[in-house]
């Protein structure tokens, strides 16, 4: 009976761990941005807009991985010391979003950019 339990528990820990966790940043799929929203941006505007959107992407990739790490830290919680902590695993669905759109917002200015041959080198990291 106890190993029934133990199977329970475990097989719901893990549920909670796959549905609830936030993912992390690099796992995050850029959102559609169309590059005609950067059409009339000269070479000069989009390269300060890469940088920008460049910076605010690292703020939120961060964000995202620390949304991550911390419901880990609440799914181990749950699973070895008190399963109440699973409660506290749930993701951040619009933090997410946010670095969806980002991602996508860097693939536009890049996009962009190679159609005018402003000749930006963008890297991934």
């Amino acid at each position: 009976m106890k190993t029934v339990k133990t199977i329970t528990a475990l097989t719901t820990a893990l549920t909670l761990t796959a549905a609830g966790c936030a993912s992390r940043s690099e796992d995050v799929a850029a959102a559609y941005i169309s590059p005609m929203a950067y059409s009339s941006y000269s070479c000069r505007e989009l390269g300060v807009e890469a940088q920008r959107v460049s910076a605010a992407a690292a703020a939120a990739a961060g964000a995202q991985d620390s949304s991550r790490t911390k419901d880990v830290v609440a799914t181990t919680a749950a699973v070895v010391i008190f399963w109440p902590a699973a409660f506290f695993v749930g993701g951040n669905g619009a933090q997410t979003a946010e670095l969806a759109r980002l991602k996508g917002q860097m693939q536009a200015v890049e996009e962009a950019s190679i159609q005018k041959r402003c000749g930006i080198t963008f890297r991934r990291s």
